[in-house]
This record gives structure tokens, C-alpha cells and sequence, in this order.
């Protein structure tokens, strides 16, 4: 079981969280973790690279100089690939880079990147992150405060929250995201994550009922809404909440 700090805007500690790393991940797969940090590393690519083959580029195809007899080595057109303006020999084409691996493996993934924060000592928690109105400097004041300041952090909300969002988009190395959102990359990729109490709650909901499903091999019926296909965002990237 570990006891994690609770803190307030303050930086005071004000109570204490329980959480017993099992039910998130009973151990941490590095294998897997690899394989989903690189899926949506590989699902953020445009693919819209593109090179001229020797049949796109300008250029006339008649044979530059006649076969035999003029000492030079034997040449055809221009376009040929080994020339000065040519095509390329092997030339790029557009492609879709976007691959998905099983929505079971993802989910764990999500849940052992978050135990992983854990047992480094990498997840600050704190009691309440409201604000009325969007506060820039009330926020870095908050960061400098828990000792977040300085570094790559991720601000996990339970839900999104446009005050949060806007009173921290202006800080250099920090992104916000509600649990919902929550995936392997967007929780490694941070050096420290911060994250409110009523969104751990809300994560460690998430994680006792999908423990729960899976050992009644219901993995259909848990679906609901992620069962549907609808947890595709704008950038191709899928995203897994834990």
C-alpha cells in the first residue's frame, strides 16, 4: 500500500491518499509500455512526405548522347536518377503511418505508466486546483509552491476544466488533460505529473472496474463508449484513459 501526500495551493501537506499499486498494475510490463509509447509516437506522423520519381520530374527523355563512340560512359535522359535533377531512384510516397494495438493492452498500459510514476516518486498530489477566473500567475505561484516549477509536468484534472487549461497553457512545459484523456505517452513523457484528488479518485474507479471486468472476461460489456470506436482524437492518436 502506498500512502501518497496530500497538498494544498500552499504547498502544505493536509492529509494523506491510500493507494495500493496492485490495483493498478500488479507489476510494470517496460516491453509493452515500449510498444504503446511507440504506436502513438508512429500514430503523430503526417506521412506526407513525397519525392519525383524519374517519370514526374521536368525534363526531356531523349537519350543525351549516342551509345557508342564518343569516349563517355552510356547515358540516358536526364531524368535518370543518378544525375543532377533527376528523380530520386527510390523516391517517397505519401503513407499512413497509424497502427492500433489491442484497447486492453492500451488501458493497462495507462495504468502501469501511472504506477510507474508512483513508485518513482514522480506524483504530486493536490486537494483542490479551481479557479473562478483564468490566473496565470496564481497558477505558477501553486507550481512553485508543490516544487513542480522548472520541469516537464502534466496537470491530470477529473474533468476539463477551461480555467485550469487556460491558466496554465502559457507555462513553458506544462499541458493539462482530464483523466479521460489520460494515455501511456502523455504520462512518461513528463518528468513530474500532478493530479487532483478527485481525479485520482476518478482513476482509481476507472481502474477497480476494469480489474473487475477483466476477471469476469467481460470485455465487451465494459465497453460502453470506447467499445463504439469513439476514443480517436484529431491527430490519429488514440486515447486510453486508465
Amino acid at each position: 500500500m502506498a500512502t501518497l501526500p496530500i497538498y494544498n495551493r500552499s504547498g502544505e501537506q493536509v492529509g494523506s491518499y491510500e493507494l495500493d499499486p496492485a490495483v493498478l498494475a500488479p507489476h510494470i510490463n517496460k516491453q509493452l509500455l515500449h510498444d504503446v509509447v511507440v504506436m502513438y509516437q508512429s500514430n503523430l506522423r503526417l506521412g506526407t512526405a513525397k519525392s519525383k520519381s524519374r517519370g514526374e520530374v521536368a525534363g526531356t527523355t531523349k537519350k543525351m548522347y549516342r551509345q557508342k563512340g564518343t569516349g563517355n560512359a552510356r547515358a540516358g535522359s536526364r531524368r535518370s536518377g543518378i544525375r543532377r535533377g533527376g528523380g530520386h531512384i527510390f523516391a517517397k510516397r505519401p503513407r499512413d503511418w497509424t497502427y492500433r494495438l489491442p484497447r486492453k493492452a492500451l488501458q493497462v498500459a495507462t495504468r502501469m505508466a501511472l504506477a510507474a510514476k508512483i513508485r518513482d516518486d514522480e506524483l504530486v498530489v493536490i486537494d483542490d486546483l479551481a479557479f473562478t477566473a483564468p490566473k496565470t500567475k496564481e497558477m505558477a505561484g501553486i507550481l512553485k509552491a508543490l516544487n513542480c516549477h522548472n520541469t516537464s509536468l502534466l496537470v491530470a484534472t477529473a474533468a476539463y476544466d477551461a480555467n485550469v487549461y487556460k491558466s496554465a497553457r502559457n507555462i513553458d512545459r506544462v499541458s493539462v488533460s482530464p483523466v479521460s484523456d489520460l494515455n501511456a505517452l502523455a504520462l512518461l513523457t513528463p518528468r513530474k505529473v500532478l493530479v487532483t484528488k478527485a481525479a485520482l479518485d476518478a482513476i482509481r474507479r476507472k481502474a477497480e472496474g476494469q480489474g473487475g471486468a477483466e476477471g469476469r472476461g467481460g470485455a465487451e460489456g465494459r465497453g460502453g463508449a470506447e467499445g463504439r470506436g469513439g476514443a480517436e482524437t484529431a491527430s490519429n492518436q488514440p486515447v486510453e484513459s486508465p
